[in-house]
C-alpha cells in the first residue's frame, strides 16, 4: 500500500472535553461546528485555503470570533480535521484508507486551485491517479470505502475510475500479471507456481460490498472477455465468505433485532448472487447452486429467488453426487435430520422438464441418460438419509416415488435403502411398513436381492409373497408354465434372516452366498389357457387369486397372536425352505386339480 505525507510541522491538535483546539499563542477566532465536536481554530490558516470558510466568514460581518456549522461536511470530524491540519501545515499520511473521505470533504470546502496554488485537491488528485488506480490493492480498497460516501464518490467520479482500473487488471492476461494478490486455495503456493492461475482476482473483490461486488461483476460481463466459468468462480467465492454455511449448526445469536439484521443482509446478498448467476450452464457447479438453495431456505428467500435455483439445479442435476445433497435441517431438539424436501424439489422440476419431451425422444436422446444418473444419485441419497433414526418414512416414500419408473433400471439399490431403513427403525408399525415396501417392484430386483429378500425378517408378508412369486413366475417362464403360490406358502410362510445364513453381499449389514440364492424348481399347477389368465394382471401385481389369499392370511395375522405361536411351533422361522413349500404346494394343488378333474 503507498502513502503520501503532507506537511512538515507536529501535530498540535488537541481535545479538551468536546472540543478540539490547537496549541497557539494566539487566540481562537473561528469555531467550527461539527456534529458533537467543536473546533477552535484561527481564520488565518484556513480561510486562505478553503474557499468555502471565505464565503461563511464573509456573510458573517465583521464579529470577532465566527461560529460555523459542517453538521453535512462529508466524512464528518476525521475528515474535516485532516483538512485543517493541512492548512496549519501539520503532516498528514494520505492513503487509501482515509482517501475517499479526505478528498470529498476538501472538494466540500472548496480547496482547489482556483484558491489557492497547490492547495489539496490538486495534490490529492495526483496521488489518486498516479498511486491509487496504478495499484491493485489499493483500488479494491479505494473503491470499498467508497460505500461510506456513495453519493460524493458518484458526484466526484472516484467510484468509476477505481472500477475501470480494476476491471483493466482483471482483464490483463495472466502471465502479465505483476502486482501482489490474494489467493489461499487449498493445495496452491506461490512459491510452486511460476504461473498466476486464471481466477487470481476473485478473492480480493470478495472484499467489497454487496452492491459494489455486483457492480464490478457487470462491468466485467459487459465487456464479453471472460469465460462464464469464471464468473461463476468469483461468485462462489463471494458466497463461502459472505453466507452462511447450512451444513454446520448455526450459532446462537446475541439478540432477536441482531438475527433479524443479519438475516436480511444476507438475503439480499443471496439474492443479488442469483440474480448474477450467467445463464450458461456450467457456469457454476450444482453443488453450489443447491447450497445456495439450502441457504435460500434458512434464510426465507424471496420465492423467485427458489424458483430460479431450483430450475438451474435441476438441469444439472445428473452432476452432483451424494455429498451435494446432504443439507441438514434445523430442528427445535437440536438434532438434524437431512432435508429432503429441497431434494424433492428439484428432483420435481426436471421430472416437470422431463414429461415435456415426447416419449420417443427421450428413449433416443441423452436425457433418458441423465435421467437414470439421477436415479443412481437418488436411490444412493435415500441409502444414506435412511440411516437417520429422526426421518419420517412419509418423507422417504416421497422422494422414491418423485423418479418415473424409467429412471431405475433395477430396484436393487432402492432395496438396500428400505431394509437399511427398516433396520434403523424397529419399532415402525405394520401400515408403515407396508407403505415403505409398496414402492419396491420385485420384477426389477436381481436373483441375489431376492433372495435375500425371501430372508429378510423386517419385510411385511406381502412383500415376501411377492417376491416369490416373481421368483417361481421368472422360474415357470424357463421351463413354460406358470405356477400360482400355495395357499400353504401364504398361511405358514414367515420370512426370516438366520444367523448363518441368507446373508447376501448388498452394501448393507447382510452377506450371503451364493449356493442359497439357486432359483427354485416350480411344478406346473396346471396347463389350461383359463388357469394362465387367472394369474395374468395388467397391472403387473399379483394374480386376484393369490391377492385374496394374502388379504385373508393378513388379516388372521393381524387379529391372532396365538396363531403365530402356533406357526412357530409347526415350522422354525430360520430353517423355512421356500423350494420345499412351494413344491408341497404344488402338490397339493395338482391333487385338487385332479380331484376335480375325476
Amino acid at each position: 500500500m503507498k502513502f503520501m505525507k503532507l506537511g512538515t510541522r507536529p501535530d498540535t491538535f488537541y481535545t479538551e472535553e468536546a472540543t478540539r483546539t490547537v496549541i497557539s499563542d494566539i487566540p481562537s477566532d473561528i469555531v467550527i461546528q461539527i456534529n458533537d465536536t467543536n473546533y477552535l481554530l484561527h481564520k488565518f490558516p484556513l480561510l486562505p485555503k478553503c474557499g468555502l470558510l471565505q464565503r461563511l466568514c464573509s456573510d458573517s460581518g465583521d464579529s470577532d470570533i465566527v461560529t460555523i456549522e459542517l453538521h453535512d461536511l462529508p466524512g464528518g470530524e476525521d475528515a474535516f480535521e485532516l483538512c485543517a491540519k493541512f492548512c496549519y501545515g501539520i503532516m498528514i499520511n494520505v492513503s487509501a484508507h482515509n482517501f475517499v473521505a479526505l478528498f470529498c470533504a476538501a472538494k466540500f470546502l472548496r480547496m482547489t486551485e482556483s484558491v489557492e496554488k497547490g492547495n489539496l485537491v490538486l495534490k490529492l488528485e495526483a496521488f489518486f491517479m498516479s498511486c491509487i488506480l496504478e495499484g491493485w490493492k489499493d483500488s479494491i480498497i479505494t473503491l470499498q470505502n467508497t460505500s461510506k460516501l456513495p453519493e460524493w464518490s458518484e458526484t466526484y467520479g472516484i467510484t468509476r475510475k477505481c472500477i475501470d482500473s480494476i476491471v483493466e487488471k482483471i482483464l490483463t492476461p495472466p502471465a502479465k500479471v505483476a502486482w501482489s494478490y490474494t489467493y489461499t486455495r487449498p493445495g496452491y503456493s506461490k512459491k510452486h507456481h511460476h504461473s498466476v492461475p486464471k481466477d487470481w482476482w476473485t478473492e480480493d473483490i470478495s472484499d467489497l460490498d454487496i452492491d459494489l461486488f455486483r457492480c464490478l461483476i457487470t462491468a466485467i460481463r459487459s465487456t464479453y472477455m471472460l469465460s462464464p466459468q469464471l464468473i461463476g468462480e468469483a461468485l462462489h467465492v463471494y458466497a463461502s465468505r459472505w453466507l452462511p454455511d447450512t451444513t454446520k449448526n448455526r450459532p446462537p445469536e446475541s439478540s432477536v433485532s441482531q438475527t433479524e439484521e443479519l438475516m436480511e443482509k444476507n438475503r439480499r446478498v443471496l439474492e443479488t448472487i442469483v440474480s448474477m448467476i450467467p445463464g450458461d450452464r456450467g457456469s457454476v457447479s450444482v453443488g453450489f447452486m443447491l447450497r445456495l438453495l439450502s441457504i435460500a431456505n434458512y434464510l426465507g428467500a424471496s420465492p423467485m429467488a427458489k424458483a430460479e435455483l431450483i430450475r438451474r439445479s435441476s438441469l444439472q442435476f445428473e452432476e452432483a453426487t451424494v455429498n451435494d445433497l446432504l443439507f441438514p435441517l434445523p430442528s427445535t431438539s437440536g438434532r438434524h435430520s437431512y432435508d429432503i424436501d429441497l431434494v424433492v424439489s428439484v428432483l420435481e422440476s426436471l421430472v416437470v422438464l422431463w414429461r415435456r419431451i415426447s416419449p420417443t425422444a427421450s428413449e433416443n436422446s441423452q436425457f433418458l441418460v441423465s435421467i437414470r444418473k439421477v436415479g443412481k444419485l437418488i436411490d444412493s441419497y435415500l441409502l444414506v438419509v435412511a440411516k437417520d433414526v429422526n426421518m419420517p418414512v412419509s418423507k422417504i416414500v416421497s422422494l422414491a416415488e418423485a423418479l418415473p419408473d424409467i429412471a431405475r433400471l433395477d430396484h436393487d439399490d432402492l432395496y438396500k435403502a428400505i431394509n437399511s431403513y427398516l433396520k434403523e427403525h424397529p419399532d415402525l408399525s405394520k401400515a408403515d411398513k407396508k407403505r415403505l415396501c409398496r414402492i419396491l417392484d420385485c420384477q426389477k430386483l436381481s436373483p441375489e436381492v431376492r433372495a435375500h429378500a425371501v430372508k429378510n425378517e423386517r419385510l411385511p408378508l406381502r412383500t415376501v409373497v411377492q417376491v416369490l412369486f416373481f421368483e417361481q413366475e421368472k422360474g415357470s417362464k424357463e421351463t413354460g408354465n406358470r405356477l400360482l403360490p400355495p395357499p400353504e406358502l401364504i398361511r405358514n410362510h414367515t420370512p426370516t434372516i438366520g444367523d448363518d445364513q441368507g446373508k447376501l453381499k448388498l452394501g448393507l449389514d447382510e452377506k450371503s452366498s451364493r449356493g442359497e440364492s439357486t432359483r427354485r424348481t416350480i411344478t406346473p399347477a396346471g396347463n389350461s389357457e383359463k388357469d394362465q389368465n387367472k394369474m395374468k394382471r395388467s397391472d403387473g401385481k399379483l394374480p386376484l387369486e393369490l391377492e385374496k389369499k394374502l388379504i385373508i392370511a393378513e388379516i388372521e395375522e393381524t387379529e391372532s397372536e396365538k396363531g403365530k405361536e402356533i406357526r412357530g411351533e409347526g415350522m422354525s422361522r430360520s430353517k423355512l425352505d421356500p423350494k420345499k413349500i412351494i413344491t408341497k404346494g404344488s402338490r397339493s394343488d395338482n391333487s385338487r386339480d385332479k380331484g376335480r378333474d375325476r
